[in-house]
């Protein structure tokens, strides 16, 4: 695998339905090197930080193999950062990995921590009010992850992949699990075993108490 495209995000306005938004999520090629911090890329716009950016879901990846998916199911090219990726790898395919499982690329190594979860700015961004509802059943999510390593970053370097050892889940599997309304306390626990972000880890610590209580 290798690092197709580094992207940056600036401030824009967004019409969203029927508010206006500030959003980070058109996000460009950068042509020179860029710093990886561990809350993400160096000069990337992170406007709503109640759902993005923080250290476990520092950066956005997604994968040319699920672009190409894309590519024809739209039948239109899709172009890097368009889905407001911080990085684009070619022959990535994210319903394959496991949370935990490791991507290093020049100096950075990172963590997959999450799958993206489409929102209402996604689908503003995409100019489709049903987007939201195909993203989900298309199950090809991406990768949010941690920074384990900072460093820098440039298209055209080698991307390899680390399996995690320990107890995890699948990224489709966690993916899927999030529409489930009445979630079991071996579905939760399995989730909480996982090093998951911590947005999605409250949230299931919620629903696990929540759970007990009724018991």
């Amino acid at each position: 695998m290798q690092l197709e495209s580094v992207n940056l995000g600036q401030e824009r306005i967004l019409q969203n339905k029927s508010r206006v938004e500030r959003t980070g999520i058109f996000k460009l090629p950068a042509e020179s090197p860029v710093r990886v911090t561990t809350l993400g890329l160096e000069g990337d716009a992170i406007l709503s930080k109640r759902h993005h950016g923080g250290p476990d879901q520092a950066v956005y990846v997604y994968g040319r193999t699920d672009y190409a998916w894309w590519s024809e199911e739209l039948k239109s090219e899709m172009a890097p950062g368009t889905f407001g990726e911080n990085l684009t790898i070619s022959d990535l395919e994210s319903a394959l990995f496991n949370v935990g499982d490791t991507l290093q690329m020049g100096e950075v190594t990172l963590q997959v921590t999450a799958p993206r979860i489409p929102c209402e700015t996604f689908a503003a961004r995409m100019g489709d009010p049903k987007w939201v509802k195909k993203f989900r059943h298309a199950e090809r999510p991406g990768l949010y992850c941690r920074v384990i390593r900072k460093g820098f970053v440039k298209a055209g370097d080698p991307v390899s992949v680390e399996a995690y050892s320990d107890a995890t889940i699948s990224v489709l599997e966690m993916f899927r699990d999030f529409y489930e309304r009445n979630k079991s306390e071996e579905t939760l626990r399995r989730q909480l075993n996982a090093p998951i972000a911590i947005r999605a880890r409250q949230d299931l610590e919620r629903e696990l108490q929540k759970l007990l209580q009724t018991d």
